[in-house]
This record gives structure tokens, sequence and C-alpha cells, in this order.
């Protein structure tokens, strides 16, 4: 599902109109963007928690040059599903 197919299907549900329910859902996006920076994790009870996680350094290769490289470590998103969650896929 694309952000815009959630829009649509969300002022469907809601008989809301589409802007309004996409400040929304931006809004949304902002204030989950924020605290996942501030405190390194956000939950929702019964969906899942989203943290920041560390990837150590790794061997890989340039494709281009077929030359071997090390991948720096990197901090990146993750998400935990919940229990609830997982259950009903």
């Amino acid at each position: 599902m694309t952000k815009a197919e959630l829009i649509e299907s969300v002022a469907r549900t809601v008989h809301q109109p589409k802007k309004t329910v996409a400040q929304t859902i931006e809004a949304t996006f902002q204030q989950i963007a924020k605290s996942i920076r501030k405190e390194k994790r956000f939950w929702v009870p019964g969906f899942g928690t989203f943290s920041v996680r560390r990837r150590r350094a790794r061997a890989g290769f340039n494709p281009r040059t077929n030359t071997k490289m090390t991948i720096p470590s990197a901090r990146t998103v993750g998400f935990r599903p919940s229990p609830g969650l997982k259950k009903g896929l």
C-alpha cells in the first residue's frame, strides 16, 4: 500500500476530506520520527515497536569495480511486530 492509498482508505473510512486526512497522517509520521530520534524508540500497543538499531561494519564489494570494501557501521530504524500483529499474519 502506498501513502496515497492509505490516505484514500482512511478518508473513506472516517468520511473526511483527503486533504484533512493527509495532513493528519503527515503530522503523525513526523511525530513518530521525532520520537524515534529523541527517545530511540516508538511503541504502538497491538502493532509493534520501532527502535534505533546499530549495524556493524561488514565486508562487501563494489559491484561496478568488483573490488572488496568495508561497509561502515550505521544506525538504522528497525521494527519488531507485536505478538498480536504476528498472530494475524
